[in-house]
């Protein structure tokens, strides 16, 4: 081999060295992403309000499931700093990242996944304002409060992958979800933003833009029976009605969508930002 050979990474980990901060960590995508990332080496930061929140008219995460969460990540290898902390509370944020610099030394990665799929199921016109501001706090307005806790941190740095986890409703519209649609929509543009914002610090910011994710068991996922319930779509049904919108017929897997984030988070798409991935089967090509 010559002295100038690029050098094999063939079963290195990706994420080797570095410290990921993902909310929405105690199941469902979180929770994938979380398990991804540990598998691929990386020390973790793990926060999610882990209680229910009103308004919200199903149940959210748990302290068990963040738990639990927590401990698939350590027997993967991964150091691991649970927090219990709100996206709509600022100073929350900025104490847990505090926290990870003081554990881990720094944040290398952001996984902004914390979001609420209802208050919904109204045409526009019948969403209370109450409803409409709890949306646009959590889906939209959290993930830019946890941009603004990290932000510096990485700026200061000139290294950091920030992953903004949106939807196809970021996409397209869908009937009866404007709240969700246009908190959605808010993280795509949010995302384009900052990244030429930070651009010049080289810290990329880029959005995944996952279609139907099957409510898997072993990550405890529950937001697509929740769009059906809000949809008036018998629970027992919702797998098949949503699997007919899918041109590939078959509905999109929590690890899928992890395998895209950790990706966007190694230094093998060091040159992509400002992008949108969709993990949708093809749905929004049509």
């Amino acid at each position: 081999m010559s002295a100038d050979a690029p050098t094999s990474t063939a079963g290195a980990a990706r994420l080797a060295g570095k410290t990921a901060i993902v909310t929405g960590a105690a199941r469902g995508i979180g929770r994938a992403c979380a398990t991804a990332f540990a598998a691929q080496g990386a020390d973790l930061v793990l926060l999610d309000r882990a209680e229910d929140l009103p308004g919200v008219p199903y149940p959210l995460g748990t302290a068990s499931q963040l738990a639990h969460t927590v401990t698939l990540c350590r027997d993967l290898g991964a150091a691991v700093l649970p927090v219990r902390a709100d996206v709509r509370d600022l100073a929350a944020l900025v104490a847990a990242v505090e926290q990870a610099c003081e554990r881990f030394g720094t944040v290398d990665v952001l996984v902004n996944n914390a979001g609420i799929a209802a208050p919904s199921g109204k045409t526009a016109d019948e969403i209370t304002e109450d409803e409409w501001s709890l949306m646009i706090d959590v889906d939209l307005s959290g993930a830019w409060r946890m941009t603004k806790a990290v932000g510096g941190v990485m700026t200061a740095r000139r290294a950091g992958s920030i992953v903004n986890v949106a939807s196809t409703a970021g996409l397209v519209g869908y009937r009866h979800f404007a709240g969700y649609v246009a908190a959605k929509h808010g993280i795509v543009g949010l995302t384009r933003a900052t990244a030429l914002d930070y651009a010049p610090m080289k810290v990329r910011v880029n959005a995944l833009c996952p279609g139907s994710v099957r409510d898997d068991h072993a990550v405890e996922g529950r937001m697509l029976s929740e769009i059906a319930r809000s949809l008036d779509v018998p629970v027992a049904e919702h797998e098949e009605t949503f699997l007919q919108a899918q041109p590939m017929n078959a509905l999109i897997e929590p690890e899928d969508v992890a395998a895209a984030a950790v990706w966007l988070a190694s230094d093998e798409s060091r040159q992509v930002t400002g992008s949108v991935l969709t993990v949708d089967g093809g749905f929004t090509t049509r």
